[in-house]
């Protein structure tokens, strides 16, 4: 045991303290998180390093921090709450509820389509005005006028950012609630989760600044990289640099609602929101939506935004294995084969796995290279699943 890492790990999942401590050791961990839960019961809760790297205040057990597109998982569950209420239909059109967004070759979009990243609208072309990912309704109007890159349905292609607009304004539109309010109200607040998309004014947290990862020359360089750097007018490109200023450690951006990457927690606020899913015990939703969550809804081999293979459930990513691809393609993320959940930019992750009872997140503030998983957060989950009884993911997740 290092003095780095604090907080408590059950016996059995020694070897995720031991993956946790050699992080910080060996993989270049600044501070972060991990927690997990195992048919309601915490068995991992640990926390260590430091949350400022200028003044050297250290990581704490209530520092929380922003979680990027983690932050889409809690957008998708408030919507299939409203789902599973009968307030909103999953294979509705998206203009029964929202008849403004049915123009621009996005008129046949359904529910579904936003929840699976295929309502075509990943990116938008022309410039955000600045400071226009902290203006919800300026956000939906774009979302609104912004013409279909493809027709709705035909692929899907990661809605990097968007998808908190698209998926958020149903929730906003059904509910009568804005999305951070829904949240707060129907999934935080029954919970108990350190959670939220968009911090209270008068809230009075521990944010621990996010460390942007420095690529060295030695390091792959991704399809999806390629075309961001080389094409400034493509999805790539235009997904992840028109944001109209917007910074992940910008106070007033952590108290904005931005339901695609603006969250705000930590490891034990995720696995408080993961394990009502993991348990199956019907607080949040109903056994049977619960089962629709969790299934495969689209999947393809070459995303229309990241480049590479992608599987989704509604809203929630799925075990992800790149690992065969070559160099700088092998992005993953895996995890259950029941599992589903979200990554988060620089490799935090949340999710919940029925098939055991699991509850998992892993967040940190020193973000790795891509999109998905690294070696610090990947080490973790394979140590849980190992602990777990699991004996392999070679065929792609973890199985028993």
């Amino acid at each position: 045991m290092t003095d780095t890492v604090k907080g408590h790990s059950d016996p059995k999942f020694a070897e995720v303290r031991e993956e946790f401590e050699r992080s910080f050791a060996e993989r270049g961990e600044k501070g972060a998180s991990v927690c997990l839960s195992v048919n309601g019961e915490t068995k991992v809760d640990l926390w260590g390093g430091v949350a400022n790297t200028k003044t050297g205040d250290a990581w704490t057990e209530d520092t929380v921090s922003i979680i990027f597109s983690c932050t889409k998982a809690a957008t998708a569950l408030c919507a299939h709450i409203l789902i599973d209420r009968g307030q909103m239909e999953l294979q509705a059109p998206v203009s029964k509820y929202w008849p403004e967004y049915a123009k621009n070759g996005k008129e046949n979009t359904t529910v579904q389509m936003m929840l699976n990243h295929e309502s075509a609208i990943p990116a938008l072309r022309e410039p955000v005005k600045e400071g226009g990912f902290l203006d919800w309704d300026y956000m939906i109007k774009r979302m609104e006028d912004e013409p279909a890159w493809w027709e709705p349905g035909t692929r899907n292609g990661y809605h990097m950012v968007n998808f908190g607009w698209t998926v958020g304004e149903l929730v906003r539109r059904v509910s009568g609630k804005s999305l951070g309010q829904f949240f707060a109200d129907e999934v935080a607040g029954p919970t108990g989760a350190n959670f939220w998309i968009g911090i209270p004014e008068d809230a009075d947290l521990n944010i621990a600044g996010i460390l942007p990862h420095i690529p060295s020359p030695e390091d792959p360089v991704s399809d999806f990289m390629k075309l961001l750097l080389s094409d400034p007018k493509s999805i790539q490109a235009l997904s992840f640099l028109n944001n109209g200023g917007w910074g992940a450690n910008d106070a007033d951006a952590h108290h904005a609602e931005i339901g695609g990457a603006g969250g705000i927690s930590n490891a034990r606020g995720q696995v408080a929101m993961y394990t009502p899913l993991a348990c199956n015990d019907g607080k949040l939703v109903s056994s049977e939506r619960l089962a629709g969550m969790s299934m495969v809804s689209t999947a393809t081999q070459r995303d229309a935004t990241l480049l590479v293979p992608t599987r989704f459930a509604s809203g929630f990513m799925k075990s992800m294995d790149n690992r065969a691809l070559r160099s700088g393609q092998d992005q993953s993320a895996i995890i259950g084969e029941k599992a589903f959940g979200h990554v988060g930019a620089g490799g935090h992750i949340g999710f919940a796995d029925p098939e055991c009872g699991l509850a998992f997140s892993y967040t940190m503030s020193q973000m790795g290279q891509g999109l998905l998983m690294n070696d610090r957060g990947q080490s973790l989950i394979d140590a849980a699943y190992r602990a777990l009884g699991y004996k392999t993911n070679q065929p792609g997740a973890w199985v028993r």
